[in-house]
């Protein structure tokens, strides 16, 4: 039994804990391939137009998975921490998909919402398991042992790890041998915020990664600031937002520009096109860098693949910083 997950919105996040629960219970993973602009194309075909582009992304995962799997892994994600849920697109995902007219393999659908309890995640798993016709001490043993690799997991992204399916950045070396010009000047340091499945999404975000270190810029994730430190951001909040990733990136955003300033040189925000809480979360996030004077950068991706424009922009921004650092006793 083959079950597929697409390999972005939650992925980056969870992946460990659903490939490992479900390889407990016998079952082959496959994950979706890489972003290429074939799944962008088949995506966006696929897509009402409305949508933003991570779920024309999504769509677009499915259907490289369609032929080569036996299930579809689909989860309504809800809420997995206090109050706050995932935003409209998680909750309706599994509808969205089985009503959009695919020729795709029997979802597997399950609610994640931890608003129902504490055990909110082991009768999800328990549902599965009996799905997928598991036996009861098979299905205790996958949950725990997923438990335990999801755990390594998070220690392994604050110590600044790569998330699982995520393409590793290109070396340095590497771009100078490929013929690119060297960084000039010495490094600088930002505050990278954003979605798991924009930042580390090579295709989606147009190779931002490999080119801040072509620029000798080093970069701090959401995922590396530890879950007690976004906690303590919570007094300085006007109003929190009520969605999960968003509320993630505001927390982080609010440390970089408080306790943790002298950690970064700058902020730069990854927003998708069309994503309203990302609209209000780089407001929130801009009026807190300029009342800091902390430089701000937003960078807003959508299916267009020109990247001249935002390298542009990044390349001035991390030359302001870099004649900023220089300028700035110690």
């Amino acid at each position: 039994m083959r079950i597929g997950i697409p390999r972005t919105l939650w992925y980056f996040t969870y992946a460990p804990f659903w490939r490992t629960f479900f390889t407990g219970l016998g079952a082959e993973v496959v994950a979706s391939r890489l972003t290429t602009r074939k799944t962008l194309d088949a995506g966006v075909t696929a897509c009402v137009s409305e949508a933003c582009l991570p779920i024309k992304l999504y769509f677009g995962h499915l259907i490289d998975l369609a032929d080569r799997v036996d299930y579809l892994f689909v989860p309504r994600l809800m809420s997995v921490q206090g109050n706050r849920v995932f935003c409209p697109k998680f909750l309706g995902l599994p509808d969205l998909v089985r009503h959009s007219g695919l020729k795709l393999p029997p979802l597997l659908d399950v609610a994640i919402d931890r608003r129902t309890g504490p055990l909110f995640l082991w009768r999800s798993c328990w549902w599965l398991g009996r799905r997928l016709g598991a036996r009861g001490r098979a299905i205790v043993r996958a949950f725990f042992s997923a438990s335990r690799t999801q755990r390594k997991y998070w220690a392994r992204l604050t110590g600044g790890g790569l998330p699982e399916g995520a393409k590793p950045p290109t070396r340095p070396d590497a771009h100078r041998a490929a013929g690119g010009a060297p960084p000039v000047g010495p490094p600088v340091r930002i505050a990278l915020l954003g979605y798991p499945y924009l930042i580390f999404d090579e295709y989606a975000n147009l190779g931002l990664l490999d080119k801040l270190r072509s620029l000798n810029v080093d970069y701090r994730t959401i995922e590396t600031v530890p879950e007690r430190v976004l906690r303590r951001q919570n007094p300085f909040f006007p109003k929190r937002p009520f969605w999960r990733y968003s509320d993630l990136v505001a927390r982080s955003g609010y440390h970089f520009l408080g306790p943790g300033r002298a950690e970064v040189d700058g902020v730069v925000h990854v927003t998708a096109f069309a994503c309203g809480p990302d609209a209000l979360v780089d407001k929130v996030l801009e009026l807190e860098g300029e009342r800091k004077r902390c430089p701000y950068l937003n960078i807003t991706l959508d299916e267009q693949s020109g990247e001249a424009g935002y390298i542009t922009r990044l390349e001035a921004f991390v030359d302001m910083l870099r004649r900023r650092v220089a300028t700035t006793p110690d």
